[in-house]
């Protein structure tokens, strides 16, 4: 019983967090989405049904599980804000360390996320007809 709330209360936070992205330029959506989705899992299974069928939330979610793809367009805007962010972090005021490793990390993720591979066109459209 004790697992199955954390389970949930993990999950409530990860969503959470994917609605501030929602709305916030620069915080990942499809990152806690997937994590809620996760966590949902384990310990909620009708939150983890209602994200992979909602019809704005669920695409991105089914694409990550059945294809470990990150459409073109999410690749940008992580690069953009990944470079902005690298951009605050050397105007700010922490130690020249956690600098260097913050921007290493950053780095790091960016080429992994590049070189995830991107849907073909007809991919996309099998997908698109499924939500709509």
């Amino acid at each position: 019983m004790l697992s199955q709330l954390i389970w949930r209360c993990l999950a409530l936070c990860f969503v959470v967090l994917a609605i501030i992205g929602i709305a916030l330029p620069g915080m990942p959506t499809t990152v806690f989405l997937l994590l809620a989705t996760w966590a949902a899992g384990h310990g909620w299974p009708a939150l983890k049904q209602w994200l992979l069928t909602h019809p704005r939330l669920g695409p991105p979610i089914h694409t990550w599980q059945r294809h470990r793809a990150v459409p073109r367009r999410a690749k940008y805007l992580a690069g953009a804000s990944m470079a902005v962010s690298i951009l605050l972090i050397s105007f700010s005021t922490f130690p020249l360390w956690a600098k260097c490793v913050l921007v290493f990390l950053i780095v790091a993720v960016l080429i992994w996320l590049l070189s995830r591979p991107e849907l073909s066109q007809e991919q996309l459209l099998e997908i698109r007809s499924k939500w709509n």
